[in-house]
């Protein structure tokens, strides 16, 4: 019986074996790390923004609701008037509103002392109509009809004393605070329309890179969503590198940012951005916005891909 001729050659080349998981598209490519660098970036850019809305509301907000706790009475005094009785007169009334928790009535030397920053030292006042101030703290529950009934009665008994309850400047900061933050919605907006055209770009041309794999899966049978899951695997995967190194890096940076503004606390700089920002810390729940917009951005890239590589699909039916 004939044996069969077996070729050492042939016998000496190793079987061919094909991975069951090999990748559709490259891990690791020159587009794809440039796409993560992008995203990275992008991110990094849109956590900004949001951590700064953030803070601009968190500080508005407070900054309002610390405003509308006070309210100044102005007592001038005109030709005649003895402006001490005037100024008792007045702090009477006002002790004796409904919803005010304090009254304090500044002297002449605390009046002179606000005026320093403006006049300089050592002036003698004693001879200009300075009015006087009474600063009234008010409690939390006071009602808009309470200081009207407070001016009303000051109106009566003491017709030199002015009541300002500074709500014109809270609307005014409270506007000037939801435009920033319109503006930093429309720059986050701005900001993943960007992403989402590198993705888009990122994404036809790994489709073209790939033509024909893609042809050829498309022709022996394999379904779009089959091929169009792998592309949205891929990059959701280098959105998610992407956009986890420019979420901690925000991160970091307001860590960074929260800890400088708690060592200049007490400079004259420090004194302003405490003012606007507040202590420019985010808090747990700005971080975790921080870690939604990361999520998103992973989610986002995912999606877009996918979206943008069944269309491709479609057109080679």
């Amino acid at each position: 019986m004939n044996e069969p001729i077996i070729d050492p050659l042939l016998a000496a080349e190793p079987a061919a074996t094909f991975e069951s998981n090999a990748q559709l598209i490259p891990r690791d490519s020159v587009a794809g790390r440039a796409l993560v660098v992008v995203i990275a970036i992008m991110t990094f850019l849109a956590c900004l923004t949001a951590g700064a809305a953030l803070l601009v509301a968190d500080g508005s907000r407070g900054w309002r609701s610390e405003v509308l706790r006070d309210a100044t009475i102005q007592v001038k005094a005109g030709p005649g008037d003895n402006i001490d009785s005037l100024v008792a007169k007045a702090v009477s009334i006002a002790s004796q509103a409904k919803g005010v928790e304090s009254v304090h009535a500044y002297s002449n030397a605390e009046s002179e002392r606000l005026l320093e920053p403006w006049l300089g030292n050592g002036l003698d006042l004693s001879q200009l109509p300075i009015p006087r101030l009474i600063v009234v703290r008010l409690t939390g529950q006071q009602r808009p009809e309470d200081l009207a009934a407070l001016r009303a009665a000051l109106a009566s008994a003491a017709p030199q004393a002015n009541l300002d309850d500074q709500r014109m400047w809270a609307e005014r900061i409270g506007t000037m605070a939801d435009a920033v933050v319109v503006l930093a919605g429309a720059l986050f907006a701005l900001m993943i329309l960007a992403m989402g055209t590198a993705i888009g770009f990122a994404t036809r041309g790994a489709m073209a890179g790939n033509r024909e794999i893609v042809e050829v899966l498309h022709l022996v049978g394999a379904s779009d969503r089959f091929i169009a899951r792998e592309f949205q695997t891929h990059f959701r995967r280098l959105g998610l590198r992407g956009s986890m190194i420019g979420g901690l890096a925000a991160m970091a940076f307001f860590a960074a940012a929260s800890l400088l503004s708690f060592l200049w606390a007490h400079s004259p700089g420090g004194d302003e951005i405490a003012a606007m920002f507040g202590s420019f810390a985010l808090g747990p729940y700005g971080y975790v916005a921080l870690a939604l917009v990361c999520a998103a951005v992973t989610l986002l890239t995912g999606l877009l891909s996918r979206e943008i590589a069944l269309r491709h699909l479609r057109t080679l039916t």
